[in-house]
């Protein structure tokens, strides 16, 4: 599933409007995946003192994966290569496992879905959820 020139414009606009709730969205999103991944064999988080919905650590961790975001809504015109860094961290270093990045864009989109109701339009639906998915397959990519 390929971003369109329109799906491109669609997610800079949408990112322009929520990028002030960056944080708040990242922290929703990650109490949430934790949620999901919380009975997988993983030790993702196995390091962090609270795993609470809204600690320090999660705070911290969602503002980081939506600052990555909003550079790659920057590099959203050759996401591979912009990636390249990220895709190797998560990959190799971490071992990060595919499937987890689809659980965070599918959190990611609920969150903006509650927080943005009326902006979350189904166009801005569609191409955040392209541009989600385009993500999450070029931080797969081996």
């Amino acid at each position: 599933m390929s971003l369109t020139a329109k799906d491109k414009d669609t997610v800079r606009t949408f990112w322009a409007k929520i990028s002030g709730s960056a944080e708040d969205i990242g922290t929703d999103a990650i109490s949430r995946l934790k949620a999901c991944i919380l009975n997988l064999p993983t030790d993702y988080f196995s390091h962090w003192k609270d795993l609470s919905p809204g600690s320090a650590p999660v705070k911290k961790h969602g503002a980081t994966v939506m600052a990555g975001d909003a550079d790659t809504v920057a590099k959203i015109d050759n996401l591979r290569a912009g990636l390249l860094s990220l895709r190797e961290l998560h990959t190799s270093t971490l071992r990060v496992s595919p499937a987890n990045f689809k659980v965070l864009s599918d959190n990611i989109l609920v969150v903006l879905a509650t927080m943005f109701p009326r902006d979350f339009t189904p166009e801005a639906h569609v191409a955040m959820d392209k541009f989600l998915s385009a993500v999450a397959l070029a931080l797969s990519e081996k």
